[in-house]
């Protein structure tokens, strides 16, 4: 029985001592701009190096976070860049199948962190048990739920990333669904100042706008997410008041653009805290 307890103790020494080195590499790359060798050690990081009951630190999950973040960025303004360009109808065929192949590209990236999220960090028990015990309208802060509503509100992104590409109808519904069930709990364990509660009310009334086309929705949402950060400003932290206010004003920006006489732009977006 010792020697097993005394393998058990050097396994976990040994995946920590992996997890310790895997952050130090995702941060040298992030530093070097290396965003794909990023996404590796971060996903290597979350399937192989950590207890299956084990959560990401906020530094880890942020890491992760910032790592699709740019991969993924760089394909979607590449893909809006082309979709501008199929204007020129002298060669359309020829714009057309290089945005394909960023179409791949994206729909590739989307999958592996949809993937990852799914399989490995999403908790639909402890969801679960943090709704069933949050009672009436107060917040109850939970360490638990707070890691939670950032992996529902990333998976909601990615879903919105390829709704916005490959036009499908169940990333459309997928993406309403995980910022729903992330906006739920928000609600429950964030303060409506939280920089992650403003950064999904932002994506979410973003979603309702470019992609679900419910305008009023979008605009309430974004309304009623500023109001609210507005009346508690005397419970935001100094450590989240630089992230935070720069959402609400995003926030603000885009209701603004959305009530305007050319409110058909693009509204902005939010790492909420990322």
């Amino acid at each position: 029985m010792e020697t097993i307890a005394n393998q058990s103790k050097l396994e976990q020494l040994s995946l920590s001592d992996k997890r310790k080195e895997l952050v130090f590499l995702a941060r040298t790359a992030e530093q070097a701009e290396r965003y794909d060798d990023m996404c590796k050690y971060m996903k290597d990081l979350v399937v192989s190096s950590r207890q299956p009951t084990e959560d990401l630190t906020v530094d880890e999950r942020n890491l992760l976070s910032v790592a699709y973040k740019n991969v993924i960025g760089a394909r979607r303004a590449s893909w809006r860049t082309l979709n501008a360009e199929t204007q020129d109808e002298e060669n359309v065929p020829l714009i057309e199948k290089y945005k394909e192949q960023v179409e791949r590209e994206l729909t590739v990236i989307c999958n592996d962190v949809l993937q990852l999220l799914q399989k490995n960090l999403v908790n639909n028990d402890k969801i679960k048990d943090i709704i069933d015990k949050g009672e009436g309208e107060e917040v109850i802060k939970s360490v638990d739920g707070e890691a939670q509503v950032f992996y529902l509100k990333m998976a909601g992104d990615y879903y919105r990333y390829l709704a916005e590409t490959v036009q499908q109808k169940e990333h459309e519904n997928s993406a309403a669904d995980y910022y729903k069930q992330a906006f739920e709990l928000s609600q429950k364990v964030l303060e409506p100042t939280h920089p992650i509660r403003l950064g999904l009310a932002l994506n979410f009334s973003v979603c309702y706008y470019e992609i679900l086309k419910e305008k009023k929705k979008a605009c309430q949402l974004a309304k009623d997410a500023f109001d609210e950060a507005i009346s508690k400003l005397d419970k935001l932290g100094e450590e989240d008041y630089k992230d935070s206010t720069l959402i609400m004003q995003l926030l603000r920006d885009n209701l603004t653009l959305w009530t305007s006489s050319d409110g058909e732009n693009e509204g902005n977006e939010g790492d909420g805290g990322d």
